[in-house]
Protein backbone atom coordinates (compact mmCIF):
# COMPACT_ATOMS: atom_id res chain seq x y z
CA UNK A 1 0.00 0.00 0.00
CA UNK A 2 1.17 3.44 -0.82
CA UNK A 3 1.91 6.25 1.32
CA UNK A 4 -1.10 8.83 0.74
CA UNK A 5 0.11 12.74 0.63
CA UNK A 6 -1.09 15.80 1.01
CA UNK A 7 0.97 18.92 -0.72
CA UNK A 8 0.47 21.93 0.82
CA UNK A 9 2.18 24.61 -0.74
CA UNK A 10 1.38 28.27 -2.38
CA UNK A 11 4.01 28.12 -5.46
CA UNK A 12 2.02 26.55 -8.16
CA UNK A 13 5.51 25.95 -10.22
CA UNK A 14 6.58 24.05 -6.52
CA UNK A 15 3.29 21.44 -6.71
CA UNK A 16 3.25 20.92 -11.17
CA UNK A 17 7.23 19.58 -10.52
CA UNK A 18 6.59 17.63 -6.73
CA UNK A 19 3.16 16.10 -7.37
CA UNK A 20 4.69 13.94 -10.50
CA UNK A 21 8.41 13.41 -8.72
CA UNK A 22 6.87 11.49 -5.65
CA UNK A 23 4.35 9.81 -7.67
CA UNK A 24 6.84 8.18 -9.86
CA UNK A 25 8.51 7.01 -6.57
CA UNK A 26 5.52 5.21 -5.49
CA UNK A 27 3.97 8.19 -3.02
CA UNK A 28 0.34 8.96 -3.91
CA UNK A 29 -0.03 12.59 -3.32
CA UNK A 30 -4.21 12.85 -2.96
CA UNK A 31 -4.33 16.18 -2.86
CA UNK A 32 -2.67 20.16 -3.03
CA UNK A 33 -3.75 23.19 -1.05
CA UNK A 34 -2.23 26.17 -0.82
CA UNK A 35 -4.10 27.99 2.20
CA UNK A 36 -3.91 26.97 5.92
CA UNK A 37 -7.28 26.82 5.30
CA UNK A 38 -7.61 24.57 2.51
CA UNK A 39 -4.94 22.22 4.04
CA UNK A 40 -7.12 21.92 7.25
CA UNK A 41 -10.12 20.94 5.50
CA UNK A 42 -8.27 18.70 2.65
CA UNK A 43 -6.57 16.81 5.46
CA UNK A 44 -9.86 16.08 7.34
CA UNK A 45 -11.31 15.01 3.93
CA UNK A 46 -8.68 13.21 2.66
CA UNK A 47 -6.91 11.65 6.14
CA UNK A 48 -3.21 11.50 3.99
CA UNK A 49 -0.56 9.90 5.77
CA UNK A 50 1.65 12.44 5.31
CA UNK A 51 1.47 16.07 4.94
CA UNK A 52 3.97 17.87 3.28
CA UNK A 53 3.53 21.49 4.34
CA UNK A 54 5.68 24.44 3.13
CA UNK A 55 7.05 26.66 5.47
CA UNK A 56 6.28 30.09 3.33
CA UNK A 57 2.70 29.88 2.58
CA UNK A 58 1.77 33.23 1.05
CA UNK A 59 0.33 35.46 4.28
CA UNK A 60 0.75 32.62 6.80
CA UNK A 61 3.65 30.31 8.34
CA UNK A 62 3.85 27.10 7.83
CA UNK A 63 4.86 26.86 11.50
CA UNK A 64 1.48 28.58 12.20
CA UNK A 65 -0.60 25.70 10.58
CA UNK A 66 1.12 22.66 11.70
CA UNK A 67 -0.48 22.68 15.68
CA UNK A 68 -3.78 22.62 13.30
CA UNK A 69 -2.81 20.23 11.57
CA UNK A 70 -1.66 17.91 13.81
CA UNK A 71 -5.06 18.11 15.76
CA UNK A 72 -7.11 17.38 12.83
CA UNK A 73 -4.95 14.39 11.91
CA UNK A 74 -3.04 13.01 14.64
CA UNK A 75 -2.30 10.15 12.64
CA UNK A 76 -0.46 12.04 10.07
CA UNK A 77 3.23 12.68 9.88
CA UNK A 78 3.58 16.05 9.02
CA UNK A 79 6.61 16.88 6.99
CA UNK A 80 8.04 20.76 7.08
CA UNK A 81 9.46 21.99 3.20
CA UNK A 82 11.04 25.13 2.48
CA UNK A 83 13.79 26.25 0.06
CA UNK A 84 15.92 27.93 2.99
CA UNK A 85 18.30 25.44 4.12
CA UNK A 86 17.37 23.62 7.56
CA UNK A 87 20.42 24.94 9.26
CA UNK A 88 18.57 28.15 9.16
CA UNK A 89 15.38 27.16 10.37
CA UNK A 90 16.56 24.15 12.82
CA UNK A 91 15.03 25.91 16.39
CA UNK A 92 11.36 26.42 14.45
CA UNK A 93 11.29 23.03 13.19
CA UNK A 94 12.30 21.30 16.10
CA UNK A 95 9.63 23.09 18.16
CA UNK A 96 6.94 22.06 15.48
CA UNK A 97 4.78 19.36 16.06
CA UNK A 98 6.38 17.44 13.30
CA UNK A 99 8.37 14.68 12.14
CA UNK A 100 10.87 16.54 10.21
CA UNK A 101 12.32 18.39 6.97
CA UNK A 102 12.85 17.91 3.45
CA UNK A 103 14.50 20.88 1.90
CA UNK A 104 12.59 21.39 -1.53
CA UNK A 105 15.35 20.55 -3.50
CA UNK A 106 16.09 17.22 -1.84
CA UNK A 107 12.40 15.92 -1.87
CA UNK A 108 12.00 12.25 -3.80
CA UNK A 109 9.64 9.84 -3.14
CA UNK A 110 12.99 7.93 -0.96
CA UNK A 111 13.96 10.59 0.82
CA UNK A 112 10.14 10.95 2.43
CA UNK A 113 10.41 7.50 2.72
CA UNK A 114 13.67 7.11 5.06
CA UNK A 115 12.13 10.52 7.21
CA UNK A 116 9.05 9.03 7.89
CA UNK A 117 11.15 5.36 8.78
CA UNK A 118 12.89 7.13 11.08
CA UNK A 119 12.34 7.60 14.90
CA UNK A 120 12.60 10.57 16.55
CA UNK A 121 16.23 12.25 17.28
CA UNK A 122 17.17 10.85 13.55
CA UNK A 123 18.79 13.37 11.21
CA UNK A 124 16.53 15.45 9.15
CA UNK A 125 16.90 15.66 5.38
Amino acid sequence: MSTRCLIVDDSARFLEAARPLLEREGIRVVGVASTGAEALARTAELAPDVVLLDLDLAGESGLDVAPALARTAPSAAIVLTSAHPLEDVRELVEAAPVRGFLHKAGLSGQALRDLLGSGPGAPEH
